[in-house]
């Protein structure tokens, strides 16, 4: 999904125009989730980026898009870009901490 937003449009409330904005990101986010994953994925993972322009975009943490649109628009952004590609993802382990193995092994001793 590539759109550019705009918030000023004669006749609309600006607080709506943004509402109606974010539920469009949510809902494009909600409809990629419910895909079915590709072979050897663990889930569906997304590349995000906003800005005032296309040009401007930076990469935004799926987490954080709605926020960071707000802060964009509290700015006094009158529109606003946002590119969101779904990829998918694939877990992987967390390595163990020394100190989490020491942990392991006084608890086993007990």
């Amino acid at each position: 999904m590539k759109k550019t937003y705009t918030l000023t449009v004669e006749g609309k409330n600006r607080d709506r125009l943004l509402d109606a904005s974010k539920h469009d990101i949510r809902k494009y986010i909600k409809r990629e989730r419910t895909k079915p994953l590709l072979a050897g994925a663990d889930f569906w993972d997304f590349d995000c980026k906003l800005g005032a322009t296309a040009a401007t975009a930076q990469p935004v943490h799926v987490a954080a898009l709605v926020t960071e649109v707000d802060a964009l628009v509290q700015a006094g952004g009158d529109m606003f870009y946002v590119e969101v590609a779904a990829k998918a993802g694939y877990r992987t382990l967390k390595p163990q901490t020394s100190a989490q193995g020491h942990e392991d092994d006084l608890s086993e001793q007990h």
